[in-house]
């Protein structure tokens, strides 16, 4: 059986395909990851930022940071300094969804998952809850 290639033609976001070579598994650890993006969440000033540890409880990720900015701009100003100082690391982010105007972000680091979002819409979705079984590695408040 022959591993799929990745296309040719890059993707118009210039994020990688799904298809695109895996990085080594020891290159950078899930855990080094995600405190990288704790630290540019910290840096861009966001609120009340959660670490979560979900090996065992999900196969879509390791970890999750949650946190908070309190508009529009520092939204998308959080989720992309996350994305620089990992991209920093050597890891390329998977995809990004949502938007500032939807005021919630989502950026897909393969075993690490962040979600950005505004105060009322991280209240309405109450992830901390929804994963309460999760070990709380690091809370920034």
């Amino acid at each position: 059986m022959t591993e799929p290639v990745a296309a040719s033609t890059p993707r118009t976001d210039g994020l990688p395909s799904r298809l695109a070579p895996a990085q080594p598994a020891d290159a950078v650890a899930p855990l080094e990851v995600a405190r990288a993006a704790v630290e540019a969440a910290e840096d861009k000033k966001a609120a009340d930022i959660v670490l979560l540890d979900v090996t065992g409880l999900t196969s879509i990720a390791d970890y999750f940071v949650i946190c908070s900015g309190g508009s529009e701009r520092q939204l998308a100003a959080i989720a992309e300094a996350i994305s620089e100082r990992v991209e920093a690391l050597g890891v390329r982010p998977y995809a990004r969804e949502g938007s500032a105007l939807s005021h919630w972000l989502l950026v897909d680091l393969g075993s690490v998952i962040v979600h950005v979002f505004a105060p009322p819409e991280r209240d309405y979705y109450q992830l901390e809850r929804l994963w309460a079984e999760a070990k709380t590695v690091l809370r920034v408040q």
